[in-house]
């Protein structure tokens, strides 16, 4: 009989590790059935603001699989609109409902992938039924608030709590589609991925573009007429608007793991080993937003939810089930995101991150521009770099600039990886041509700082 590999999750790491298992092994020897709950397999979340927008014109450009791929070419059994209720680990069985007919199924398995992914931060004003209250989580979310765009009387001013990746690419976004937007903040600053003089210039391109920012206030209730939100209430009055997006992070998926007797680790997520599987729990392995992993700087627990590691991890688990071998080493938190052509980039530590760590550190910005400055396009770049005190191994770093900007952040995430100090980044063999760096490129200019800077702290 073949062993039966049960994955809870159709997206990015779910799928990924089914396919990866299916690739070593063959429909003979391995069944492998996926249950997911929503409509949609193998779809890019991160590019729901830019289908929101109109960027991307087509729901289904986001989608990397369907189910009918899945089945055609790897074998998979999809069940969609299948919602895992409950796992066994005793019995090896896992409960299913069909949330089109009701009816309850379930499933045995040998192995188990859990893949639940995370949940977004819902405060108890947003728990209502209440029309134009959207979270932007799932592809299911993102079709629904595009349909409320699209509805009549059609929505004119729009409200973003919270100022994270969501947060910021949805307020300008939804500009983008032409409403009067207000992003509230309950912390001073939007973008608190990077530090407050970093994210000051975010700041300014967000105002820039024309979106209203409120920080230091913090969301309480609604305000509701006929069924459908008219203003969020704050301890400043009540902002008008006629559609609220939800942007306050999200929190690992892991009711059932919990209620299965899954480990759990100190930031919520699955407890899992460098091959994915779960802690003290044979045959059962974990991946994606719903595990904690390690941060390679600190060497602590951390659960960082992007996609990226959500498809490595997939991965990993899928070549281990499938016999062969791979591990998953941690993170470092490396991120890029965009307001309109400002670009963002930040890796490993924070300033305050490396202070909770017991870090001795200087930290430098740097400023210069993203190509030679007589070349066509030339713009200003600022990039700091943190290093530890006195060895300077590189901790963090964080760029914000325009065109070539961002994912300069993934030279300093290389070296960040692999231990390098701002003393050795000095000596980078980087490119260079006038359209695409200064003869010194930013990354360059900063490291040599940061090299100064530790002298003089040594003095």
């Amino acid at each position: 009989m073949a062993q039966r590999l049960i994955i809870i999750g159709g997206d990015a790491a779910g799928m990924a590790a089914a396919s990866q298992a299916r690739r070593r092994r063959d429909r003979g020897d391995l069944e492998i059935v996926a249950f997911e709950r929503g409509h949609f397999t193998s779809y890019s979340a991160c590019g729901i603001p830019y289908w929101i927008s109109g960027l991307v014109p087509e729901r289904d450009e986001l989608i990397a699989r369907d189910p009918a791929t899945f089945r055609e070419k790897f074998a998979i059994d999809v069940r969609m609109r299948h919602e895992v209720t409950a796992i066994d680990t005793e019995r090896r069985e896992v409960v299913a409902r069909d949330l089109g007919s009701g009816g309850e199924v379930r499933e045995r398995f040998d192995t188990l992938v859990y893949a639940t992914g995370a949940v977004p931060t819902k405060p108890d004003w947003a728990r209502t039924d209440t029309g134009g209250m959207f979270g932007v989580q799932t592809l299911d979310d993102g079709a629904a608030l595009r349909a409320w765009l699209e509805s009549e009387p059609r929505p004119r001013r729009a409200v973003v709590v919270g100022g994270g990746y969501i947060g910021v690419e949805m307020a300008e976004a939804l500009i983008q589609r032409g409403l009067s937007v207000t992003l509230v903040e309950q912390a001073e600053q939007p973008m608190s991925t990077v530090d407050p003089d970093m994210a000051e210039l975010v700041t300014d391109a967000m105002r820039a573009i024309g979106i209203t920012i409120r920080t230091g206030l913090a969301v309480t209730g609604l305000e509701e007429t006929d069924g459908r939100v008219s203003a969020v209430v704050t301890a400043e009055g009540p902002i008008p608007t006629d559609l609220v997006v939800l942007g306050l992070g999200v929190r690992p998926n892991t009711a059932l793991a919990e209620a299965a007797g899954l480990p759990l680790g100190v930031t919520g997520g699955v407890r899992v080993d460098r091959r994915m599987r779960v802690a003290g729990v044979p045959g059962v392995w974990a991946a994606g937003d719903c595990v904690e992993t390690v941060h390679r700087v600190t060497g602590m627990p951390v659960h960082v939810p992007l996609g990226t590691h959500a498809n490595k991890q997939g991965r990993v688990a899928g070549i281990n089930i499938g016999g062969g071998y791979a591990t998953f080493l941690g993170v470092i938190g490396t991120a890029v995101t965009k307001v309109c052509d400002l670009e963002v980039g930040r890796t490993g530590l924070r300033e305050r991150d490396a202070r909770a760590a017991g870090f001795e550190f200087v930290s430098v910005i740097a400023q210069s521009t993203n190509r030679a400055g007589y070349y066509p396009g030339s713009r200003p770049m600022t990039v700091k770099l943190i290093a530890e005190k006195p060895s300077g191994r590189l901790l963090g770093a964080q760029i914000v600039g325009w065109s070539e900007a961002a994912k300069r952040i993934d030279t300093l995430a290389v070296a960040l990886w692999n231990g390098m100090t701002v003393d050795d980044m000095t000596a980078l063999d980087l490119g260079y041509a006038p359209p695409y760096a200064p003869v010194w490129d930013p990354v360059l200019i900063a490291a040599r700082k940061a090299v100064d800077a530790l002298s003089a702290s040594d003095r």
